[in-house]
This record gives structure tokens, C-alpha cells and sequence, in this order.
């Protein structure tokens, strides 16, 4: 934006013209200033604003009673956040969780170093939300009914923050500033650091004859505080790790490989490291691996022949003809491998001459058609495992966890569904765009629950013989095919406000259909989609509550009906909610920060 700014600039000096100049920045009022300008600019103004602080510090107050109360029984969820968070895993595999939060933990600092995360905050601002953060505190207090020894150390604590962001403000230069990763890193370090300090307590619940709860005074218990420690000091080496790599190697490799990861972390999480599948090497050397190497080879080099420019409508003709064929061996009963193969197989064969090429061309994208049937096949084989985990009950795992399962899963298979279904609904082709519509005003016209019963109960029962679907699989499946209904309608909307002249520029230069839209297209239409995109994501997450309704125990469910039904916490539904609720919006709020951020960058909005 930048250089065309200059080159207007540029151009008005020679011509004469108004120079383009950049608008100019919007000057930071001081608190005093701020406050009269937009809260009492007018007598209006500030009976609204008297009237609106009366109501908020009522309803503040209602909420720190509510949650201060003696009788509110908070033992409740601190002693059942294990069935919170994994629900029926056992204990004495709990290592494999930590395993894998610490995997997301290093790509998650491994992301942050590589994409540049974080922005300089100078200290002054720094300084300005530590004031206001201690005068939050000191008003809560107030407010909140605590005893007199507790207000009089909560009320020390506020006036100590406030004091650090007044003396920050006043006396740091502005031109000196922090990073707002090392303020986070400052701030999870007090946390983690409070474990091991601060005396919460160690609370266990145990289920025998008579349940009850073990209070044990002192910190928490060692098996939470020194893994979340070891997680704190993973995340710290992934990220200079992340620099390392950064400094060393191009741009585009470091962040390519880091996409590829966070897609395939989720199921390699799943089916290798919570399940630990005990595979059969017998089988796989003498079933899976043979048919892994014939459609490397044959599926390659027919993907090679049609990544070259020179087979024009005949492998358009050939690739039509793989479709058809990869359909048909679906409805054959022969090994879901097989069949998931040539589906994926007639994928790439109809993509094929969108990323045609020369040589380097077509060896890349049989490279990356030769990756995912490598891993595709593999995690076909892993669920096909049976696992050595072995869970009192039905479901692997529930809780918290199935909650993000399902989310992640359903996200990840519905945005490209969505996207399909969108260029589909505003092709030109008639059939195409008659199924798109069909199957998007179907799906939308009936109720999520009915969807999510249907896959759950029926959808099984008409599966060939020697197939078999998960309850949870089946839920992801049916849940994903709704979302993707929705979110090709936002797409669609994004596709429809990209001018005609960008498809006759990308016409003009040369470009296929298939080109036009991958590389002209869909990206400013994406653009455009952030919000509302970002949006139903958000309400994917917070829709999978509705899977207590076929019986998946969701974390929502357990703090509803099963931790209010124990013995120790009789009627403790309200404490239970209020947490999950928690839980939920904290999530949710990290999706729009990152929607902001992501809005931001592209330059949406921006006029």
C-alpha cells in the first residue's frame, strides 16, 4: 500500500496534481480527556452513562455474591476437573495427554516465532491497563463480600498494581517498548510460578461406596503443577527454536511445513498417541503397504500425464472417467482403503490441470499427491487398529476433549466441503450447480438434531458389510455436511461481491476456469468472508453442547448431569455451568481476537 501511496505521490509532483498522502494518525487522548469526550460530551451523554455504570455495578455486585457465597460449592469442579476434561480415560494413562498438549504446545511456539507473532506495546500502554487492571481489581473487591482480612490483601494487591502502571506510565519513555508475547510469557510464568507457591490446596474425589472428597493442604498436587511447568518450558524453547529456523531457512518452507503439521496433528494425536494403536505388522506388510505402492505408482504416473499442458480435453475426458469409476468401487464391498484411494485419486486427477506445468510442476504435485496417500492410508490403518487404551464405557474419550474433537474435525472437513459447495452453487454448469443447491437448501431446511440422530442411529445401519462407523465418527461426519451447507453460503457471498473485472483480467492474461478461480478469485473472496467465515466457526464450537442429546458425554453435559448427581455435590449445577461457560467464552474470545488480528492484516475494513 506503501508503494503505491509513493507512486502517487510521485506522479502529483510531476503533474501538478494533490500528492496521495497516507490519512493521518488519530492522536491518543489522556484518560481525563477520553473520558469527558466520550462519555460526557453532552448532558445527555452523561445521564446515560450515570444511569448505564448504576446497572453494570448492580449486576456486577448480583455476580460476585452469586459467586463469593459460601454456599456455592466450588469443590465441585476442582475436584472433578479430570472428568471435566477427558471424562472416561484412565488415570494411568495420563501421560499421553501430556504428550500431546506438549506436541501443540511446540507447534504452537514454533508458530508464534515463524509467523512473526506479537507487536510492540510501549511501556506506557503497558503501564496505562496495569493501572486500569488494579482499579478493576480494587472496584470487584469492593463489591465482591469478602471478609475484612481478605478485602484489606486484595485491596494491597490492586493498589501495588495500580502503583506499577502509574510509576510505568509517568516515568518509562514512550519510545521504549515490550513485546506483547514477553508480557504473556510474564504473565503465564506468575501463574505457573503461583502453583508452586500459593497455597490452593490439593483436592481428590474419590468414588467408592461412599464418595468424598480428600482436602490436603499446601500447593497443588505435584502431578498438575510440575507438567504444566514442563508445558510452559517446551513452549519457551519451540518458540527460539521457531527463530532459529526463521533466520536460516526461506520464508515460505518453515510456514508450509508448520500448515501441514497443524493439520495432521489432530488425527496423528487421536489414532497414535491417545489410542496407542496395536497394529498388526503381519497385515500391513502383506495387505497395506501392497496396495499403498500400487496406486503410488499407477496413480502417479497417471497424475503426471495429466499435469502436462499438452493432454488438453482428453484428460479432462480421463479424469471424469476416474470419478466415475472411484464412485462405482465405493459401492463395491471391497476394503474402505481401496475405495478412499480412488476417491482421492479422481480429487487429484480432476485438479490436475489447474496445476499443470513443466516438469518441476508436475513432480511437485505428484509428490504431493504421493504424501497423502501416505497419510491418509496410515491413519486409515490406525483406525481400523484396535486401540490398547482400554475406557470403562462406550466413548474413547468425552469431556472437554470430545468437545474440541469434534470442533477441530468438523471445521478442518467442512471449510473445504463449504468451499466446493460454493463454486459448485455459482458454476456454470448446470448439473453442478443444481446438486449444490439441492443438497445446501436441504440440509439448511432440517434441524441439526435430526442430522445428528440420523448419523448417529441410521446411518449405520445401511453401511456395507465388514464397514464399520464410530458413533463419533458418524456425529462428525453428519455434523460437518450441516456446517458445510452454512458456510457455503458465506463463501457464496464472497464469490459475489468480486467484481466482473477481475474475471475478465484473469480471463485476459490467459487463465483457465480452474486458474481464475483458485488464484484470482477465491482469494479475495475469502478476504472479504473473514468475519461472517470466523463467525460460524464460533458457532461450531459452541453448538457441539447438542451432542448430549444422542448421548456423547460433552463437557457441558458432565457438569450438568453428572457432577450435580454425585454424591459429595448434590445440587451444584449452577457452579458447574458457570465454569464450563467460562471455559466457553474463553475459547470463543481467543476465535474473534484472532479474527481482528487476521482482518487487520489483510487490510479489510480499511478505507
Amino acid at each position: 500500500m506503501s508503494e503505491f501511496a509513493g507512486l502517487g505521490a510521485d506522479l502529483g509532483m510531476s503533474t501538478g496534481m494533490i500528492p496521495i498522502t497516507a490519512p493521518p494518525e488519530t492522536p491518543k487522548l489522556p484518560p481525563r480527556e477520553w473520558v469527558k469526550a466520550n462519555l460526557f460530551s453532552s448532558p445527555f451523554n452523561s445521564v446515560l452513562t450515570v444511569v448505564a455504570s448504576i446497572i453494570i455495578l448492580a449486576i456486577t455486585r448480583g455476580l460476585m455474591s452469586f459467586i463469593f457465597n459460601p454456599q456455592r460449592q466450588w469443590d465441585a469442579t476442582a475436584t472433578n476437573l479430570r472428568l471435566l476434561m477427558t471424562q472416561a480415560y484412565p488415570e494411568e494413562q495420563y501421560l499421553r495427554i501430556w504428550i500431546a498438549t506438549a506436541v501443540v504446545f511446540t507447534l504452537t511456539g514454533l508458530s508464534l516465532a515463524v509467523w512473526r507473532a506479537g507487536s510492540a506495546v510501549p511501556l506506557s500502554d503497558v503501564g496505562r491497563r496495569l493501572l486500569t487492571f488494579g482499579g478493576t481489581i480494587a472496584l470487584l473487591v469492593l463489591l465482591a463480600p469478602f471478609s475484612v482480612r481478605a478485602t484489606i490483601i486484595w485491596l494491597v494487591v490492586a493498589v501495588a498494581v495500580a502503583g506499577g502502571g502509574e510509576a510505568l506510565r509517568r516515568l518509562v519513555d514512550d519510545e521504549r517498548t515490550m513485546s506483547t508475547l514477553g508480557i504473556l510469557l510474564i504473565g503465564l510464568s506468575g501463574l505457573v510460578g503461583s502453583l508452586w507457591v500459593i497455597p490452593y490446596g490439593n483436592h481428590t474425589f474419590q468414588l467408592h461406596r461412599t464418595p468424598r472428597v480428600l482436602a490436603e493442604p499446601g500447593t497443588v498436587a505435584l502431578t498438575t503443577k510440575l507438567p504444566w511447568t514442563v508445558m510452559l518450558l517446551v513452549a519457551v524453547a519451540a518458540y527460539f527454536l521457531g527463530i532459529f529456523i526463521r533466520e536460516r531457512l526461506p520464508t515460505n518452507a518453515p510456514r508450509i511445513t508448520l500448515l501441514l503439521l497443524w493439520l495432521l496433528m489432530p488425527p496423528t494425536l487421536l489414532y497414535l498417541v491417545l489410542r496407542d494403536p496395536s497394529f498388526d505388522m503381519g497385515h500391513v506388510l502383506g495387505t497395506d503397504i501392497p496396495i499403498f505402492l500400487v496406486y503410488a505408482v499407477l496413480g502417479g504416473a497417471l497424475l503426471n500425464w495429466l499435469a502436462r499442458p499438452s493432454t488438453g480435453e482428453i484428460g479432462r475426458i480421463v479424469a471424469a472417467l476416474v470419478l466415475v469409476a472411484a464412485f462405482a468401487a465405493f459401492l463395491t464391498p471391497m476394503r474402505m482403503i481401496v475405495r478412499l484411494d480412488m476417491l482421492v485419486l479422481a480429487a487429484f486427477a480432476l485438479a490436475a490441470p489447474t496445476f499443470s506445468g513443466g516438469p518441476r510442476a508436475r513432480k511437485n504435485y505428484v509428490i504431493g499427491w504421493l504424501g497423502f496417500l501416505g497419510i491418509m492410508s496410515w491413519l486409515v490403518t490406525a483406525i481400523n487398529t484396535p486401540s490398547t487404551v482400554k475406557v470403562p464405557g462406550q466413548f474413547f474419550i468425552g469431556g472437554l476433549s470430545l468437545t474440541l474433537i469434534v470442533a477441530v474435525f468438523t471445521i478442518v472437513i467442512s471449510f473445504p466441503l463449504g468451499l466446493a459447495l460454493a463454486l459448485a452453487r455459482t458454476s456454470n454448469m448446470p448439473i453442478f450447480r443444481l446438486l449444490a443447491t439441492w443438497f445446501i437448501e436441504f440440509v439448511r431446511g432440517v434441524p441439526m438434531i435430526t442430522i445428528l440422530i440420523f448419523f448417529s442411529i441410521m446411518v449405520p445401519l445401511f453401511l456395507p458389510p465388514g464397514m464399520h462407523l464410530g458413533e463419533v465418527a458418524a456425529v462428525i461426519i453428519g455434523y460437518s455436511l450441516f456446517s458445510a451447507a452454512y458456510l457455503a453460503e458465506n463463501v457464496r457471498g464472497g464469490l459475489q461481491s468480486v467484481t466482473r473485472g477481475q474475471h475478465e483480467a484473469a480471463e485476459a492474461v490467459g487463465m483457465t476456469t480452474s486458474q481464475k478461480t483458485v488464484f484470482i478469485v477465491l482469494p479475495q473472496a475469502l478476504r472479504i468472508s473473514i468475519p461472517p467465515l470466523v463467525g460460524h466457526c464460533i458457532g461450531v464450537f459452541k453448538e457441539t453442547s447438542l451432542l448430549a442429546i444422542i448421548g456423547l458425554f460433552d463437557v457441558l453435559f458432565i457438569a450438568r448431569s453428572v457432577m450435580p448427581n454425585q454424591t459429595e455435590f448434590m445440587g451444584s449445577t449452577k457452579e458447574n455451568v458457570l465454569f464450563v461457560s467460562l471455559i466457553y467464552w474463553i475459547f470463543c474470545y481467543q476465535m474473534s481476537k484472532a479474527s481482528q488480528r487476521l482482518e487487520r492484516r489483510t487490510g479489510l475494513g480499511e478505507r
